[in-house]
Order: structure tokens, then sequence, then C-alpha cells
């Protein structure tokens, strides 16, 4: 699993940290999950450039997306949605969606 890091933060993957994974091996951890879905889903927010190319789905975007602060790289609303879908399926994950 140390070979697999996150695509926002750079952190690797650990049981303290789980995963989901996007195309073609992206990856988002459950940190970055919980503040992708906080400003996306919770707060209606969003801080994308126009036109970003999310790193999950490779599709160029116009509706909100998250940018990472660490990285470049962007997250749009419906991948967070799918991902925190995911993530809240695994018990063994312990993360649960943000309210």
């Amino acid at each position: 699993m140390s070979d697999v890091m996150c695509d926002f933060c750079g952190n690797e993957w650990t049981l303290e940290r789980p995963m989901v994974e996007g195309h073609h091996g992206s990856c988002i951890c459950g940190p970055c999950l919980t503040v992708a879905y906080t400003e996306l889903v919770v707060a209606k927010g969003g801080d994308a450039p126009a036109g970003y190319k999310c790193t999950l789905c490779l599709e160029h975007r116009e509706d909100p997306g998250w940018a990472s602060p660490a990285r470049e790289a962007w997250v749009c609303r419906r991948c967070v949605k799918q991902s925190a879908g995911v993530m809240g399926k695994d018990k063994e994950s312990g993360w649960s969606r943000p309210v």
C-alpha cells in the first residue's frame, strides 16, 4: 500500500489513511475527501478554476470543484459524492460524511 499516494496531499495509503481510487490510478484519501466534501457539498462552495480537469474522472468540468492546497489537483462534486459513497460503505475505513 505504501506505493500508493493521494493525488491531493501526497500522503501514502495506510490503514489509518483510507483511499478511494479514480481513473488511471488516481486516488483521494479520507482526510482530503473530508475537506472536499465539506467545501463542495456541505458549504456548497468550490475553488477550482473554470474548465478544470478533475483528477479522479479525468473530465473537464464547469461545475464547482475543490482545488488541493498542496498540489495541482482538482476534484469535481460528482466524484466527491461518488467517493463519499464508496468510503462510507467501507466500515473498516472509519470514514463518515461530514455534516
